[in-house]
C-alpha cells in the first residue's frame, strides 16, 4: 500500500487528525506575515506550472452546418422567384374585367349642400282646375298651410265651405289686393277655375294654384312656391338609393388607365327616377358618358316633404379605379 500523505506526522484522514482540526483551526491556518512573504517571493520568481493539457479537438464551422451550409444563393433565388409569381398573379387578376367592374365603386347618395336651409331656396309648385273651357282668372291666394284639406276655387268666396280653402308652400306670397281667389300670373276676365284638373285654380293638378302639379303654387311639383324641384333641408328628405347598375369603363379610359370621380347634379322625381342630369364634375375620356347611363338605371326611394314624396335635388359621385 503506497503511503498515505500526512499532516503533522499522522495520516491525513486519521481521526484524531480532522478533530484537532475542529478544536484548534487556527493552528492549521498560516500567518498572515508568511502569507505576505510567500506572496512577494512567487511574484518576484513565479514557480513554473506542469504544461497545459489540451484534452478538446477543434471542429470545422461548415461540419456543424451539415446541410444547411452552401444554399444561400438557392435560397435567396426561390424567394425572388416566389415575390414575381406574385406580383404576375395579382396583375393577372386585376386585368380581368369582372374584377375591373367590381372596382368601379360607387359613393352613396350625399346632399349637395349642408349650409343652414333658406327659405327662398326652397321649391316646387302645384296647379289644378276644374277643366273648365277658359283660362283660370286672376286673384289673390288663399293661405299657406302645412297640409291641405280644401284646395281653392274661383268661386269660394261666394259659397259657404266648411273648411278655410289653403295652399302650401313654406315662403310668403304675393299680396294681390282681390276680392276673389285666382292664380296671381293669369289676366283679369270671366272668373274661372281654368282648364286644369283635380280641384284648385290653373292649368295643371293636384288642387294647387298655377300649372304644376300638387298643392302648391306655380310650375314644379310636390307643394312650395316658385317650380322646380327641392333641395335637401328644412323638413325635405334625402332620396335613397334602392338600387344601382355598375357602370362600365370606356375603352379610351382603359387603354390610358385613367381613373378619378365623376359628379352628377341630378332630380329625383317624386317616382323615384333620375332626371335632368347634368355634369358638374368631369372626367373625360368616355366616363362621362358611362356614368350617366349607369346611374338613368337606378332607382329611389324619393325624398319626402310634409308625408308626400317631392323631386329632390341631389348630387351623386361615379368613382372609377384601377388595380
Amino acid at each position: 500500500m503506497p503511503d498515505q500523505p500526512k499532516v503533522g506526522g499522522s495520516p491525513i484522514d486519521d481521526p484524531d487528525v480532522h478533530l484537532a482540526h475542529l478544536l484548534a483551526p487556527a493552528s492549521i491556518e498560516t500567518p498572515w506575515y508568511k502569507s505576505i512573504g510567500t506572496g512577494i517571493r512567487e511574484l518576484i520568481n513565479p514557480p513554473k506550472l506542469p504544461p497545459l493539457e489540451v484534452t478538446s479537438k477543434p471542429i470545422a464551422v461548415p461540419d456543424m452546418w451539415g446541410s444547411y451550409g452552401g444554399n444561400e444563393k438557392t435560397a435567396g433565388m426561390t424567394s425572388v422567384m416566389i415575390h414575381i409569381i406574385v406580383i404576375a398573379l395579382i396583375i393577372f387578376i386585376g386585368s380581368l374585367k369582372p374584377v375591373q367592374k367590381l372596382i368601379a365603386t360607387v359613393i352613396p347618395l350625399t346632399a349637395p349642400d349642408l349650409k343652414p336651409y333658406k327659405p327662398e331656396e326652397n321649391k316646387g309648385g302645384g296647379g289644378g282646375g276644374a277643366r273648365q273651357p277658359l283660362d283660370a282668372s286672376k286673384g289673390k291666394l288663399p293661405q299657406i298651410a302645412k297640409k291641405q284639406f280644401t284646395p281653392p276655387r274661383v268661386d269660394t268666396m261666394v259659397s259657404k265651405l266648411p273648411m278655410t280653402p289653403t295652399i302650401i308652400s313654406d315662403v310668403p306670397i304675393p299680396n294681390i289686393d282681390a276680392t276673389n281667389y285666382g292664380d296671381t300670373l293669369s289676366k283679369l276676365g270671366v272668373p274661372s277655375n281654368g282648364t286644369g284638373l283635380g280641384g284648385g285654380i290653373g292649368t295643371g293638378s293636384g288642387g294647387g294654384v298655377g300649372s304644376g302639379r300638387g298643392p302648391g303654387v306655380g310650375p314644379g311639383s310636390g307643394g312650395g312656391f316658385g317650380g322646380g324641384a327641392y333641395k335637401i333641408g328644412g323638413g325635405v328628405s334625402q332620396p335613397q338609393l334602392i338600387s344601382k347598375v355598375e357602370p362600365e369603363y370606356s375603352e379610351e379610359a382603359r387603354k390610358a388607365k385613367w381613373q378619378g370621380t365623376v359628379e352628377m347634379q341630378i332630380v329625383v322625381d317624386e317616382h323615384g327616377l333620375p332626371k335632368d342630369m347634368k355634369v358638374t364634375r368631369a372626367l373625360g375620356l368616355g366616363l362621362d358618358q358611362k356614368a350617366m347611363e349607369a346611374v338613368m338605371k337606378w332607382r329611389f326611394k324619393p325624398g319626402m316633404k310634409d308625408g308626400k314624396p317631392v323631386p329632390v335635388i341631389a348630387t351623386v359621385q361615379v368613382n372609377f379605379r384601377l388595380l
